[in-house]
C-alpha cells in the first residue's frame, strides 16, 4: 500500500513538473521606455503588440527586456 502511494505521489509531481511553465517565462520580455518610465521601463509585457498597444498615444515607446537582450546565450548541443 505505501508502495503504491509513493508511486501515485511521485507521479502526480512529475506530471505537475511537466505541465507547469516558469512564472516568468515571458511576461516580461517587453518593456515600455521613455522619458517617464527611465531605464529599463515598463517591463510586464508578454508581446510586442501589447506593449505597443499600452505605448500608443504616449511619447513612449517599446523594446526587449535587457535582461534578455543581453543574456549570456547557452550552447545547446
Amino acid at each position: 500500500m505505501r508502495r503504491t502511494i509513493l508511486t501515485l505521489a511521485s507521479f502526480a509531481a512529475l506530471l505537475a513538473a511537466t505541465f507547469s511553465a516558469p512564472a516568468h517565462a515571458a511576461s516580461d520580455r517587453y518593456c515600455l521606455q521613455g522619458r517617464s518610465w527611465g531605464y529599463p521601463g515598463n517591463c510586464q509585457f508578454a508581446s510586442y503588440q501589447q506593449c505597443l498597444a499600452t505605448a500608443s498615444g504616449t511619447s513612449s515607446y517599446c523594446g526587449i527586456n535587457p535582461r534578455y537582450a543581453f543574456a549570456q546565450q547557452r550552447d545547446s548541443y
